[in-house]
């Protein structure tokens, strides 16, 4: 009878040992995967989950169905503004890139710095993932800097660089790609850019799929130029183009997921799905029977509040919409809680971690506010390097309700309310509403808690290249 006794302790003391081995915190699983899914140029109305009317995206709309779909995450308008943010967890008037710069066209020294800034692969390979990186990433020189990704934190990429100054070949990521690999650069023939990216995507996940793996996928779709897709390829017209690159992106949401699914990793692979900006100003959509223009390097919300969806059935609520504010500056925060790593202390960081959201334990996220800012128009090489053109970059900052532009002489120049004026059409910054000032008040609090001046920047120089572009500074029309 005592033996029995042992036996039954003893066993009970093994399943709780395997079960803490899985699990640790209040429920999230050790060290889950992370896929995170970041898509060029694309709107809610594109989405056919967020109501858009023009298209069907079924593959995402899966992952909203059965995952946590934010109706309030903001981006910043363009493409460099919110990669510097996505991968440092700072707002641009911190790590500096506030208006858009290709590094690989521009040149002029700059580039993304892992010397001086923080890194999201980084950390995660730090805490003990298996890192990869495929896709768009525009920040670096690969013909000046090789081993970028590398030293990013990254074990294996596959990456377009970005249109290279002095070499036509690197221009084109869809079809006969110019990419990147630890082998070097070169044109993939016959492919589709795409295609190269999720089976290379696929292979790391199956050599790897015994650690836990960081997986940054930056699509190129659906940037322009307007391409035929391998599954549409009689596609001519712009509209037709547009359409069959979205329905594409969608079908590669949908190959990733399956192949989780088969190597057995979907329970514990937590998925994100969100995208850099809106859509190019080019293309008008409809979102529940509204015509919706791009709103790219706009600060209207069709150019900041971008789709955001996250998904993995054994730790994230399925079905269920949040109104909880998030931005692109909380995703670092965010992987590096679930991915348990540690953030060195030698930086500051402007994101705020929702993790208790995505593991249910908690209904709201820990923000009062998000901001987005970077939109119109790019920087420019001076004597000095990589400047901004103006010495406070405007930006617009936003709670559940409302919504305040703040202009580039740090004055309150809008105000919206966003629950009952969605498309911003009534501006209520001169209202004599006592309330309406409480509001503005309120969230000029928030503009007073930021520098004065924006950073410019922040990277040591590399040596004058060959094929860097020579840029005339006028500085006639500088705001500094």
């Amino acid at each position: 009878m005592l033996f029995s006794l042992y036996k039954w302790i003893f066993v009970c003391l093994l399943f709780l040992s395997i079960f803490s081995s899985s699990c640790s915190g209040d429920g999230i699983q050790d060290q889950p995967n992370i896929l995170l899914i970041f898509v060029d140029d694309l709107g809610k109305e594109w989405v056919s989950a967020y109501g858009a009317d023009d298209i069907e995206t079924p593959h995402i709309d899966q992952l909203a169905e059965t995952g946590l779909m934010f109706k309030n995450f903001y981006v910043n308008p363009q493409c460099t503004p919110s990669r510097m943010s996505l991968f440092t967890g700072q707002y641009p008037f911190r790590h500096g890139w506030v208006n858009h710069w290709d590094v690989p066209r521009w040149g002029g020294g700059a580039h993304y710095d892992w010397n001086v800034n923080p890194g999201l692969g980084r950390a995660m390979h730090e805490a003990g993932y298996k890192t990869a990186s495929v896709g768009k990433w525009q920040v670096n020189d690969f013909r000046v800097q090789p081993d970028a990704m590398k030293n990013h934190g990254f074990d294996d990429w596959c990456m377009w660089t970005g249109f290279e100054a002095g070499n036509p070949s690197s221009g084109e990521r869809y079809w006969d790609p110019y990419l990147h690999t630890r082998e070097g650069s070169r044109t993939y023939e016959g492919d589709f850019g795409e295609d190269v990216f999720t089976d290379f995507l696929i292979s790391f996940m199956e050599e790897n799929k015994d650690d836990p793996m960081f997986l940054y996928y930056a699509m190129c779709l659906t940037h322009t130029p307007f391409v035929a897709t391998p599954a549409e390829p009689d596609a001519t017209e712009k509209y037709a183009r547009h359409k069959a690159m979205v329905r594409y992106m969608d079908l590669q949401v949908g190959k990733l997921v399956k192949s989780l699914d088969d190597l057995g990793l979907r329970e514990n692979t937590i998925i994100v799905f969100t995208t850099d900006n809106g859509t190019t100003r080019s293309i008008t959509g409809s979102l529940n029977g509204r015509k919706v223009k791009g709103g790219k390097a706009r600060m209207t919300e069709s150019g900041t509040a971008v789709p955001f969806i996250v998904n993995c059935p054994s730790m994230v609520p399925m079905g269920e919409t949040t109104d909880a504010l998030g931005d692109i500056t909380d995703i670092l925060p965010t992987f590096t809680e679930l991915g348990q790593a540690d953030l060195t202390e030698i930086y500051t960081f402007d994101g705020a971690s929702f993790a208790d959201l995505l593991l249910s334990n908690s209904k709201d996220s820990k923000r009062d506010w998000i901001m987005s800012m970077g939109g119109g128009n790019n920087a420019a090489l001076s004597e000095k390097g990589v400047e901004n053109q103006y010495r406070f970059r405007d930006r617009v900052l936003r709670d559940k309700e409302y919504k305040l532009y703040v202009s580039t002489d740090r004055k309150p120049e809008q105000l919206y309310d966003l629950k009952n004026d969605p498309y911003e059409t009534q501006n209520l910054v001169t209202s004599k509403d006592p309330e309406i000032q409480q509001i503005i008040q309120k969230l000029w609090k928030v503009v007073e808690t930021f520098p004065e001046v924006d950073s410019d920047p922040q990277y040591i120089p590399l040596g004058p290249q060959a094929w860097d572009v020579e840029v005339t500074v006028e500085s006639q029309k500088w705001k500094k």
